[in-house]
Protein backbone atom coordinates (compact mmCIF):
# COMPACT_ATOMS: atom_id res chain seq x y z
CA UNK A 1 0.00 0.00 0.00
CA UNK A 2 1.06 3.65 -0.61
CA UNK A 3 2.56 5.52 2.44
CA UNK A 4 0.25 7.96 4.22
CA UNK A 5 1.08 11.07 5.08
CA UNK A 6 -0.36 13.75 7.19
CA UNK A 7 0.45 16.83 4.37
CA UNK A 8 0.05 16.85 0.57
CA UNK A 9 4.25 16.53 -0.87
CA UNK A 10 3.55 17.41 -4.32
CA UNK A 11 4.06 13.86 -5.22
CA UNK A 12 2.33 12.52 -8.77
CA UNK A 13 2.58 9.41 -10.45
CA UNK A 14 1.77 9.88 -14.44
CA UNK A 15 0.99 6.85 -16.11
CA UNK A 16 1.26 7.72 -19.60
CA UNK A 17 2.82 7.12 -23.31
CA UNK A 18 6.18 9.36 -24.30
CA UNK A 19 6.45 11.79 -26.69
CA UNK A 20 10.12 12.11 -28.72
CA UNK A 21 8.74 15.29 -30.03
CA UNK A 22 8.59 16.72 -26.07
CA UNK A 23 5.48 18.39 -26.62
CA UNK A 24 2.98 15.81 -25.17
CA UNK A 25 3.13 13.02 -23.25
CA UNK A 26 5.08 11.68 -20.88
CA UNK A 27 7.72 14.66 -21.36
CA UNK A 28 4.67 17.13 -21.61
CA UNK A 29 3.34 16.33 -17.83
CA UNK A 30 7.05 16.46 -16.40
CA UNK A 31 7.48 19.56 -17.70
CA UNK A 32 4.03 21.10 -16.48
CA UNK A 33 4.76 19.38 -12.93
CA UNK A 34 7.37 20.81 -12.31
CA UNK A 35 6.99 24.11 -13.79
CA UNK A 36 3.95 24.37 -11.18
CA UNK A 37 5.94 23.29 -8.22
CA UNK A 38 4.95 19.30 -8.11
CA UNK A 39 7.17 16.28 -7.97
CA UNK A 40 6.90 13.93 -11.00
CA UNK A 41 7.50 10.09 -11.19
CA UNK A 42 6.55 8.17 -14.39
CA UNK A 43 5.15 4.67 -15.87
CA UNK A 44 5.59 4.63 -19.57
CA UNK A 45 3.09 3.45 -21.49
CA UNK A 46 4.58 2.96 -24.73
CA UNK A 47 6.88 5.12 -26.93
CA UNK A 48 5.68 6.97 -29.54
CA UNK A 49 7.79 8.10 -32.79
CA UNK A 50 6.39 10.97 -33.03
CA UNK A 51 7.00 14.66 -34.00
CA UNK A 52 4.63 17.41 -34.34
CA UNK A 53 3.30 16.66 -37.78
CA UNK A 54 2.29 13.22 -36.77
CA UNK A 55 2.56 9.91 -34.63
CA UNK A 56 4.65 7.72 -37.19
CA UNK A 57 4.97 4.49 -34.78
CA UNK A 58 4.01 3.19 -31.76
CA UNK A 59 5.12 0.62 -29.51
CA UNK A 60 3.52 -0.63 -26.26
CA UNK A 61 5.89 -1.36 -23.29
CA UNK A 62 5.17 -4.92 -21.43
CA UNK A 63 2.19 -4.80 -19.37
CA UNK A 64 4.71 -6.15 -16.41
CA UNK A 65 6.78 -3.39 -16.88
CA UNK A 66 4.15 -0.64 -16.46
CA UNK A 67 2.76 -2.30 -13.14
CA UNK A 68 6.44 -2.57 -11.96
CA UNK A 69 6.98 0.90 -12.67
CA UNK A 70 3.99 2.03 -10.61
CA UNK A 71 4.63 -0.63 -7.99
CA UNK A 72 8.12 0.68 -7.16
CA UNK A 73 7.00 4.16 -7.06
CA UNK A 74 4.59 3.82 -5.31
CA UNK A 75 6.11 1.33 -2.72
CA UNK A 76 9.21 3.62 -2.24
CA UNK A 77 7.89 7.26 -2.59
CA UNK A 78 3.95 7.13 -2.62
CA UNK A 79 2.07 9.93 -4.43
CA UNK A 80 0.07 12.38 -3.48
CA UNK A 81 -1.92 12.22 -6.95
CA UNK A 82 -2.06 9.96 -10.36
CA UNK A 83 -2.75 10.98 -13.48
CA UNK A 84 -2.97 8.82 -16.22
CA UNK A 85 -2.75 9.70 -20.01
CA UNK A 86 -2.17 7.67 -23.06
CA UNK A 87 -3.27 3.99 -22.43
CA UNK A 88 -3.76 2.25 -26.02
CA UNK A 89 -5.52 -1.26 -25.00
CA UNK A 90 -8.47 -2.32 -22.48
CA UNK A 91 -5.82 -4.96 -21.28
CA UNK A 92 -3.75 -1.98 -20.29
CA UNK A 93 -6.57 0.02 -18.94
CA UNK A 94 -7.41 -2.42 -16.43
CA UNK A 95 -3.97 -3.68 -15.22
CA UNK A 96 -3.58 0.68 -14.55
CA UNK A 97 -7.02 0.31 -12.65
CA UNK A 98 -5.85 -2.67 -10.77
CA UNK A 99 -2.92 -1.61 -9.65
CA UNK A 100 -4.26 1.29 -8.46
CA UNK A 101 -6.98 0.15 -6.74
CA UNK A 102 -4.26 -2.69 -5.17
CA UNK A 103 -1.76 -0.01 -3.99
CA UNK A 104 -3.24 3.44 -3.82
CA UNK A 105 -6.91 3.09 -3.06
CA UNK A 106 -7.42 6.86 -1.61
CA UNK A 107 -4.73 8.98 -4.10
CA UNK A 108 -6.75 11.54 -6.29
CA UNK A 109 -7.19 10.30 -9.72
CA UNK A 110 -6.66 12.63 -12.61
CA UNK A 111 -7.24 10.95 -15.88
CA UNK A 112 -7.15 12.70 -19.32
CA UNK A 113 -8.72 10.05 -21.64
CA UNK A 114 -6.68 10.47 -24.60
CA UNK A 115 -7.89 9.48 -27.99
CA UNK A 116 -6.60 11.52 -30.39
CA UNK A 117 -3.33 13.33 -31.05
CA UNK A 118 -3.19 17.02 -31.96
CA UNK A 119 -2.19 15.94 -35.47
CA UNK A 120 -5.24 13.13 -35.81
CA UNK A 121 -3.90 9.98 -35.47
CA UNK A 122 -5.86 7.76 -33.50
CA UNK A 123 -4.04 6.60 -29.96
CA UNK A 124 -6.52 3.96 -28.52
CA UNK A 125 -9.11 1.50 -29.43
CA UNK A 126 -12.42 0.81 -28.94
CA UNK A 127 -12.45 -1.50 -26.07
CA UNK A 128 -9.99 0.65 -24.24
CA UNK A 129 -12.50 3.18 -24.61
CA UNK A 130 -15.20 1.04 -23.00
CA UNK A 131 -12.47 -0.07 -19.99
CA UNK A 132 -12.00 3.37 -19.46
CA UNK A 133 -15.33 3.76 -18.52
CA UNK A 134 -16.08 0.80 -16.82
CA UNK A 135 -12.78 0.66 -14.50
CA UNK A 136 -10.82 3.75 -14.24
CA UNK A 137 -13.45 6.36 -14.24
CA UNK A 138 -15.78 5.53 -11.46
CA UNK A 139 -14.10 7.22 -8.45
CA UNK A 140 -11.85 9.05 -10.61
CA UNK A 141 -11.21 12.82 -8.56
CA UNK A 142 -11.42 14.29 -12.45
CA UNK A 143 -11.94 13.54 -15.82
CA UNK A 144 -10.24 16.14 -18.10
CA UNK A 145 -11.90 15.09 -21.87
CA UNK A 146 -12.23 17.59 -24.73
CA UNK A 147 -15.09 17.93 -26.37
CA UNK A 148 -14.70 14.63 -29.13
CA UNK A 149 -13.61 12.90 -26.55
CA UNK A 150 -16.46 14.16 -24.22
CA UNK A 151 -18.92 13.37 -27.10
CA UNK A 152 -17.68 9.59 -27.51
CA UNK A 153 -17.34 8.98 -23.30
CA UNK A 154 -21.23 10.44 -22.75
CA UNK A 155 -22.89 9.82 -26.12
CA UNK A 156 -24.00 13.18 -25.62
CA UNK A 157 -23.41 16.49 -28.53
CA UNK A 158 -20.83 18.69 -27.49
CA UNK A 159 -21.20 21.70 -29.94
CA UNK A 160 -21.71 24.21 -27.42
CA UNK A 161 -21.49 25.42 -23.10
CA UNK A 162 -25.24 23.13 -22.97
CA UNK A 163 -23.36 19.96 -24.46
CA UNK A 164 -20.44 20.47 -22.42
CA UNK A 165 -22.85 20.90 -19.33
CA UNK A 166 -24.73 18.04 -20.63
CA UNK A 167 -21.63 15.85 -21.06
CA UNK A 168 -20.46 16.07 -17.92
CA UNK A 169 -23.56 15.29 -15.91
CA UNK A 170 -23.62 12.03 -18.01
CA UNK A 171 -20.17 11.69 -16.77
CA UNK A 172 -20.67 12.35 -13.28
CA UNK A 173 -23.50 10.09 -13.68
CA UNK A 174 -21.00 7.14 -14.76
CA UNK A 175 -18.65 7.45 -11.73
CA UNK A 176 -16.76 10.69 -11.79
CA UNK A 177 -16.24 12.55 -9.36
CA UNK A 178 -15.18 15.48 -11.46
CA UNK A 179 -15.47 16.17 -15.18
CA UNK A 180 -13.61 19.10 -16.88
CA UNK A 181 -15.10 19.40 -20.34
CA UNK A 182 -13.12 21.38 -22.49
CA UNK A 183 -13.56 23.71 -25.17
CA UNK A 184 -11.12 24.23 -27.09
CA UNK A 185 -12.27 22.30 -29.80
CA UNK A 186 -15.54 24.20 -30.24
CA UNK A 187 -14.99 27.01 -32.15
CA UNK A 188 -15.52 31.05 -31.43
CA UNK A 189 -13.45 34.11 -29.72
CA UNK A 190 -14.13 32.79 -26.43
CA UNK A 191 -13.13 29.17 -24.97
CA UNK A 192 -15.35 27.98 -22.31
CA UNK A 193 -14.35 25.12 -19.59
CA UNK A 194 -17.37 23.42 -17.67
CA UNK A 195 -16.42 21.96 -14.86
CA UNK A 196 -18.65 19.99 -12.53
CA UNK A 197 -17.87 18.08 -9.45
CA UNK A 198 -20.30 16.77 -6.40
CA UNK A 199 -19.89 20.17 -5.04
CA UNK A 200 -20.95 22.54 -8.04
CA UNK A 201 -20.52 23.68 -11.15
CA UNK A 202 -17.95 26.51 -12.26
CA UNK A 203 -17.95 28.04 -16.08
CA UNK A 204 -13.80 29.17 -17.16
CA UNK A 205 -13.38 31.18 -19.91
CA UNK A 206 -10.32 32.60 -22.21
CA UNK A 207 -9.32 34.45 -24.69
CA UNK A 208 -8.59 31.92 -27.44
CA UNK A 209 -4.79 32.30 -28.91
CA UNK A 210 -4.09 32.31 -32.42
CA UNK A 211 -1.31 29.68 -33.00
CA UNK A 212 -0.49 26.61 -34.23
CA UNK A 213 1.92 25.78 -31.21
CA UNK A 214 -1.25 23.69 -29.30
CA UNK A 215 0.57 20.38 -29.57
CA UNK A 216 0.09 18.99 -25.86
CA UNK A 217 -1.90 20.95 -24.49
CA UNK A 218 -4.33 18.49 -22.98
CA UNK A 219 -1.62 16.60 -21.31
CA UNK A 220 0.02 19.86 -19.77
CA UNK A 221 -3.28 21.10 -18.63
CA UNK A 222 -4.04 17.64 -16.58
CA UNK A 223 -0.74 17.10 -15.21
CA UNK A 224 -0.83 20.83 -13.76
CA UNK A 225 -4.01 20.28 -12.13
CA UNK A 226 -2.85 16.88 -10.74
CA UNK A 227 0.03 18.62 -9.48
CA UNK A 228 -1.85 21.43 -7.93
CA UNK A 229 -4.02 18.77 -6.77
CA UNK A 230 -1.12 17.23 -5.18
CA UNK A 231 -0.15 20.07 -3.70
CA UNK A 232 -3.29 20.38 -1.69
CA UNK A 233 -5.87 22.87 -4.25
CA UNK A 234 -9.12 21.88 -4.53
CA UNK A 235 -10.04 20.85 -7.80
CA UNK A 236 -11.63 24.39 -8.74
CA UNK A 237 -8.63 25.73 -7.41
CA UNK A 238 -6.11 23.44 -9.01
CA UNK A 239 -7.85 23.94 -12.75
CA UNK A 240 -8.29 27.47 -12.61
CA UNK A 241 -4.34 27.53 -11.53
CA UNK A 242 -3.37 25.19 -14.42
CA UNK A 243 -5.41 27.14 -17.06
CA UNK A 244 -3.58 30.24 -16.18
CA UNK A 245 -0.83 28.57 -16.24
CA UNK A 246 -1.39 27.04 -19.89
CA UNK A 247 -2.51 30.34 -21.04
CA UNK A 248 0.51 31.14 -20.52
CA UNK A 249 2.58 28.88 -21.89
CA UNK A 250 0.57 28.83 -25.31
CA UNK A 251 1.15 32.67 -25.68
CA UNK A 252 5.42 31.88 -25.28
CA UNK A 253 5.51 29.29 -27.69
CA UNK A 254 8.36 29.26 -29.63
CA UNK A 255 6.57 28.07 -32.78
CA UNK A 256 8.81 24.77 -32.85
CA UNK A 257 8.66 21.96 -35.92
CA UNK A 258 6.25 22.72 -39.12
CA UNK A 259 3.31 21.32 -37.79
CA UNK A 260 1.75 21.12 -34.11
CA UNK A 261 4.37 22.85 -32.37
CA UNK A 262 4.92 22.69 -28.37
CA UNK A 263 3.94 24.92 -25.93
CA UNK A 264 6.46 26.95 -23.58
CA UNK A 265 5.92 24.78 -20.19
CA UNK A 266 9.11 26.66 -19.02
CA UNK A 267 7.49 30.08 -19.05
CA UNK A 268 6.90 30.58 -15.67
CA UNK A 269 10.37 29.81 -14.27
CA UNK A 270 12.09 31.69 -16.96
CA UNK A 271 9.72 34.53 -15.85
CA UNK A 272 11.18 34.04 -12.37
CA UNK A 273 14.61 34.55 -13.39
CA UNK A 274 13.71 37.69 -15.58
CA UNK A 275 12.52 39.26 -11.78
Amino acid sequence: MTEKRPDPNGRVLVVAGSDSGGGAGIQADIKAIMATGGYAMTAITAITVQDTTGVHDVHPVPLNTVRGQMAVCLNDIGADAIKTGMLGTADLVELVAETLDERAPDVPRIVDPVMVATSGDRLIDERAVEALMSVLMPGTALLTPNAPEAEVLSGKSVDGVNGQRRAAEALLNRGAKGVLVKGGHIPGRVITDVLQTEHGEWLLESERIVTTSTHGTGCTLASAIASLIAQGQPIDAAVETARDYLHGAIQHAKGFGSGHGPVDHGWTLQTDVER
